[in-house]
């Protein structure tokens, strides 16, 4: 059972760990070398992928997604999605993928000195699945050795800790005053009903079961 509980507790402690890598904002230091726009065919894969941005028509199969193409310190190249999110999940409120567009295209490596910059995103890359982070904020910094100090993560995770201690320590205290004395009392209970059973038993036939 010990080894069932662990596995039990260990796939929940995954799934909560993927949703908020997928979920919470990352922060990579690229330069941007083109910016694009291609006609995607959503598959099994469009849980990945954002709603038709608001004023668009809804339901279909495929449509225009505009991309961001980058490349990384060391080299490796990185492609993102630029969708608007609207009021969908996740709750980045994006309206603005024209303009973040327009920034990102200002902004690639043309010239002899590459533009450095900050692409702030969400999700992942994986293309066996076909999947792209999306691209919700870009600004340009001075090099590839710039420090991210992700503050959003750091003070979301920490009052997200804090929380889940408070219900913890409130759901502790309720199982040791209302729940733990409830079991000692039905415990007692069956002990009471066990000791007559066995004082009925010995009057009615003299001897011990």
């Amino acid at each position: 059972m010990a080894y069932v509980k662990w596995t039990f507790l260990a796939i929940i402690a995954a799934v909560v760990f993927s949703f908020f890598h997928y979920t919470l904002p990352q922060h990579d230091v690229v330069r941007i070398t083109n910016t694009e726009v291609r006609r995607v065919d959503f598959g099994d894969n469009s849980i990945f992928w954002s709603d038709a941005a608001p004023g668009t028509q809804t339901g279909s199969t495929n449509r225009d997604v505009r991309f961001i193409e980058a490349f990384r310190d060391n080299g490796k190249p990185i492609v993102y999605r630029n969708e608007d999110t609207g009021w969908g999940w996740p709750p980045y409120f994006k309206v603005d993928s024209s303009n973040l567009q327009a920034e990102a295209r200002d902004l690639a490596s043309t010239k002899a000195a590459p533009q450095w910059v900050v692409v702030t995103h969400y999700g992942w890359r994986n293309e066996y699945l076909s999947i792209y982070p999306n691209a919700v904020a870009v600004r340009p910094v001075d090099g590839p050795d710039v420090r991210i100090i992700p503050w959003f993560n750091i003070v979301f995770l920490s009052a997200l800790a804090l929380l889940v201690g408070w219900i913890w320590r409130i759901l502790a205290r309720f199982k040791q005053d209302r729940i733990e004395p409830l079991i000692d009392e039905a415990g007692e209970f069956i002990d009471n009903v066990d000791d007559r059973a066995e004082g009925l038993w010995r009057r009615l036939f003299g001897r011990r079961r």
